[in-house]
């Protein structure tokens, strides 16, 4: 079978010459080629190491005899932009990243690729890419900070500022968690959506047995990086694509996983846009019916109490797999071209949990703790829950459906009838929640934050403002068209889907309404009109003479990506990916 690359030689004459003024020697002209595309850059603690684990790909792939030549795309940072305007452009980035993706691969053809990425729209934007691109493929994860002090982790911090603006904490103690939070390189230390996306790319078969999420400073990190390298060059004479190892059935097994760790919400925006590149509809149903009766294992926050740095200590995403064993699909082909099955069981056999319990003993020495394997991730037969972690509400609010974490959810929150507080921006609700403007019994909303109302950006410092709040976080709910961080705790539900700018009911509530929330029934509904109960008829009236009078709010980008983001985005239900169909419309 001859390369790509070397075809690709032959069409063009100045390749060879090009390629020898960027360095290349003559020698590594006939050699597989490998495009190594990251998400290296300064931008944030995710990715400012990644060039360490580019160059252990890079050695391993020389030594397996192909060339690795260096691509990147940087991703932002959610956090760093968090209650500005740059958190808009968060979910287009993912778009944008696998577009640049698609761009590398097909300008000048490669013959496989290394996927290096750590964080929250790094990672599905990679996958998405690699979907596309569909040539041999490995994905390497850029791994997890270390904790602070105390165990701090950087989703405590909006509980430090919210606590500080309510007048509970000096700003002493507020610097002092700013300056601890994020004490080295790699995704933040908790289960959101960074930690998240590297273990669904574990998961799904992508990335080395083992690999997902270990601490960013680990020599283990780097020696998997290198393993991959030698890896990809195999997969490349192979010719194993990743539409060989992403099937139906591999993605139900991310989806299992992500039930067992209690996963970040915005996974039902990623994995829907993933699978979606390789010919596959899965939408927020495919999610909450896997999640009914999956049990819940992982005891890392936001839902539960230690930093995501235990995660490989415990022995990661195999030892999650080990325990919901008996549901996985077992016969999936994954990148080391062996079945998942048969990946378990080597890892068994070679020691890997061995290694994983030193690596805790360690740690237990660092913090002053004395952690076990099963305080990490529970026993399926003494799981934290047995109802998977997310669940899909429907109603007439939400007739395409809404997404609540319900594991981060107080109990007291799972079922109530609630009166409807409006807000058309974050910062009018985020007011209203610190200045006490809210009250008990209240369904807080805040709309026209979706994919084409302002780029779907994350209602993360309100979420935190609610949940840190001892009284409102057990006794209101927060309803947005918006998503929520995967650091997000407390009774939240996003990607209410119609969105309020294309029109959906969430547009059409206003102030006193009654709202009824049933988690475990999968409910969510306008039931009353101004604060008196009405018939189903008498809603549907109601609502059907609001949506008369209503008008689309100007579009709030006029130009740009986001603009263009604006337009084309799907519904958050489906996985907010450009629709370029809309061009045909």
């Amino acid at each position: 079978m001859e390369l790509t690359s070397q075809k690709m030689r032959k069409l063009a004459p100045e390749m060879d010459p090009l390629r020898i003024g960027c360095g290349w020697k003559k020698e590594d002209l006939s050699k597989p080629q490998i495009m190594i595309e990251s998400t290296s850059g300064d931008s944030h603690p995710g990715s400012a190491h990644l060039p360490i684990l580019v160059e252990e790909a890079r050695r391993g792939i020389f030594e397996a005899g192909g060339f690795g030549a260096r691509y990147a795309c940087t991703d932002i940072c959610d956090g760093e932009s968090q209650g500005t305007d740059g958190i808009n452009f968060s979910l287009a980035s993912r778009e944008i990243i696998a577009n640049m993706i698609e761009i590398h691969a097909n300008a000048t053809p490669f013959d496989g690729a290394v996927y290096i990425a750590s964080c929250d729209k790094g990672m599905p934007g990679n996958m998405i890419g690699m979907g596309r691109v569909n040539i041999p493929s490995i994905v390497v994860t850029g791994g997890t900070m270390s904790a602070g002090p105390e165990l701090l982790t950087l989703e405590q911090l909006g509980m430090y500022s919210a606590k500080f603006e309510r007048g509970e904490i000096g700003e002493d103690k507020l610097e002092w968690a700013k300056m601890n939070a994020c004490p080295s390189c790699g995704a933040c230390s908790f289960i959101g959506t960074a930690s998240t996306m590297q273990i669904m790319a574990e998961a799904i078969g992508m990335a080395l047995p083992g690999s997902a999420l270990l601490p960013a400073t680990s020599p283990d990190l780097k020696e998997y990086a290198y393993k991959a390298g030698k890896r990809i060059v195999e997969l490349a004479l192979e010719g194993t694509r990743p539409s060989d190892i992403v099937t139906m059935d591999s993605i139900e097994n991310a989806i299992m996983v992500h039930a067992a760790i209690s996963g970040s919400t915005n996974t039902l925006l990623h994995l829907p846009a993933i699978a979606r590149e390789f010919g596959i509809e899965i939408d927020g149903d495919t999610f909450d019916r896997l999640h009914r009766g999956a049990h819940y294992l992982l005891n890392l926050r936001p839902a539960g109490e230690w930093p995501a740095e235990f995660f490989y200590y415990a022995g990661g995403v195999p030892a999650i797999m080990e325990e919901i064993r008996d549901v996985l699909h077992l016969d999936v082909m994954t990148v080391t071209g062996k079945t998942l099955g048969e990946n378990l069981d080597e890892l068994k056999a070679n020691g890997f949990y061995e290694r994983c319990q030193k690596w805790l003993e360690e740690a237990n020495k660092k913090y002053g703790i004395s952690l076990t394997k099963e305080d990490i991730i529970k026993p399926y037969d003494n799981a934290i829950g047995t109802v998977g972690s997310i669940a899909v509400l429907k109603g007439n609010l939400a007739p395409e459906g809404a997404v609540i974490k319900h594991t981060a959810c107080p109990k007291e929150m799972y079922k109530a009838v609630l009166y409807a507080r409006p807000f058309d921006s974050e910062e009018e609700c985020l007011d209203a929640v610190l200045h006490h403007k809210v009250n008990k019994g209240d369904a807080v909303f805040i709309r026209y934050e979706g994919p084409q109302g302002s780029g779907m950006p994350e209602m993360f410092y309100t979420s935190e403002a609610i949940s840190s709040d001892k009284e409102l976080g057990r006794s209101i709910a927060l309803i947005t068209d918006g998503r929520f961080s995967g650091a997000s705790t407390g009774p939240v539900i996003g990607h209410c889907s119609p969105e309020a700018q294309t029109g959906g009911p969430i547009a059409l509530v206003e102030e006193g309404d009654l709202i009824e929330l049933d988690v475990f029934a999968r409910k969510l509904n306008i039931i009353g009109i101004k604060g008196e109960k009405k018939t189903p008829e008498e809603v549907d009236a109601e609502l059907a003479k609001r949506r008369a009078a209503w008008q689309p709010k100007p579009r709030k980008y006029k130009s740009g990506v986001l603009r263009l983001f604006s337009e084309l985005a799907a519904s958050p239900m489906k996985g907010a990916y450009l629709d370029y169909s809309r061009f045909e419309k």
